[in-house]
């Protein structure tokens, strides 16, 4: 192996890490604040990150070797953007409030199925959907259904948040498809996180309670996750995928649920019976077959773009 290969492969396993044990954080979070005050926080934390990464990469941005598609226009570009910030508020919002009841684990694991729903929504826009995905949709949808859904038939309502808000994620991802290739995505990730941390306070003043009891002992959770989930790892995101492999990148990025897992394991004791391991294993299985397939089949750029672009958060 390539010594490049191999350091894109690490960082991006260490990505994926770090962004399974955001999980956690967000789990810890909701013990002392409410899931709008915790993402506006952690968003605004993480518009800030980025910050530094923008300065120092804003000759590279200049570039137009550096853009897949022609530059869209200014009204396109803001509208684009702030439209990827409501998506990602909405996603976001569900995700934390699903995180109050259910697992940090579970929560990983349905919130990756957006994988599987990105190429299936594209069919509004004409996308051509390979085989693979199809496959990889059903094992998704087999798994969701070990992992979730009660002896009784229903599907708990945590995991019924967390999964709306995979729709929303994977609506998300499609609207970076198509803006990524054609602006500067450093500038595109500002822009939709600020939207978000501004949507997110606005509502957290509405309707929760803002204490400083509260976010003293909820620091070093905001923190991770705004600082060190969204800036430190999209930082080596956009570092390791400079030489990755496309399809070592999908499934590298694909082990962020797995890593979401085992955070909730050991740090918060979580776990998993029989039925819902196989569950996981199941979605796993699904999300990998439709990322490969998108590949091996040499998707249109929307779906290329989505790995390079749909994690930052």
């Amino acid at each position: 192996m390539h010594p490049n290969t191999f350091r894109s492969d690490a960082l991006l396993l260490l990505t994926a890490t770090l962004w399974g044990f955001a999980f956690v954080a967000q789990r810890v979070g909701m013990e002392y604040l409410g899931p709008f005050t915790f993402n506006g926080i952690r968003f605004a934390l993480g518009s800030l990150s980025l910050l530094p990464l923008l300065i120092l990469t804003r000759k590279q941005a200049r570039s137009a070797a550096q853009r897949i598609l022609p530059e869209a226009p200014f009204k396109t570009k803001l509208t684009g953007s702030f439209l990827a910030g409501i998506l990602l508020f909405l996603g976001a919002s569900l995700q934390q409030i699903g995180l109050v009841y259910t697992t940090a684990g579970k929560a990983g694991f349905i919130t990756g199925l957006y994988v599987v729903l990105v190429p299936i929504l594209g069919l509004l826009w004409g996308q051509r959907v390979p085989t693979g995905t199809w496959l990889g949709a059903l094992l998704a949808a087999f798994g969701l259904f070990f992992l979730s859904v009660t002896e009784k038939l229903t599907l708990e309502l945590g995991d019924l948040l967390v999964l709306i808000g995979a729709f929303f994620w994977a609506g998300h991802v499609l609207v970076l498809g198509w803006l990524a290739p054609r602006m500067n995505s450093l500038k595109l990730a500002l822009v939709q996180f600020s939207v978000c941390s501004l949507l997110s306070l606005v509502t957290a003043l509405s309707i929760e309670v803002i204490t400083l009891q509260g976010l003293i002992p909820a620091a070093l959770p905001i923190v991770y996750g705004g600082v060190i989930s969204v800036g430190v790892a999209y930082t080596l995101q956009v570092v390791a995928q400079r030489n990755a492999d496309p399809a070592h990148a999908s499934i590298l990025l694909s082990m962020e649920t797995v890593f979401a897992a085992v955070g909730g394991y050991l740090v918060l004791g979580e776990t998993l019976s029989g039925r819902g391991l196989f569950g996981c294993a199941l979605m796993l299985a699904g999300m990998l077959s439709s990322e490969l397939s998108a590949y091996l089949f040499k998707p249109e750029p929307v779906f290329a773009e989505r790995i390079k672009h749909a994690n930052n958060r």
